[in-house]
């Protein structure tokens, strides 16, 4: 039989055509996303990743996604996400558990953890880059 439970922070979740939501390989990385691109393409810009992470640090990079919207929601502690609009312009905003933000398609983001954070992430990943922070 084969397993249906899985930990999210170990399985993301492809949400793909036609309604349909495939668990994935267990996340080894960011060489994971890359191979994850592949496995995901046909279904272009309106795939999502659905992704569940701990964060202890401040990220040391900065990401944007270009094919869409980013959703994110902290389940416990304390992020404060900083973003950079097209224009040059910068914002931020600190969440705790239960609230969330949009990464608008095109706005690169980054995050600092003032205390340990975990956050849920359904993401719009085709042609995403990144660039350090």
């Amino acid at each position: 039989m084969t397993r249906r439970v899985h930990d999210l922070r170990q399985h993301p979740v492809h949400l793909g055509l036609g309604a349909t939501a495939q668990a994935q390989p267990p996340f080894t990385g960011m060489a994971w996303y890359a191979d994850y691109a592949r496995r995901v393409a046909a279904d272009g810009s309106e795939g999502r990743l659905v992704s569940l992470h701990d964060f202890t640090d401040d990220w040391d990079s900065w990401e944007m996604h270009p094919a869409g919207d980013e959703l994110v929601v902290c389940f416990s502690g304390e992020m404060t996400l900083i973003q950079e609009t097209p224009d040059g312009a910068f914002h931020s905003e600190t969440l705790v558990a239960g609230q969330y933000l949009i990464n608008r398609a095109g706005v690169w983001h980054t995050a600092s953890i003032p205390e340990a954070a975990t956050a849920l992430f359904i993401t719009a990943g085709e042609g995403t880059e990144n660039r350090p922070r």
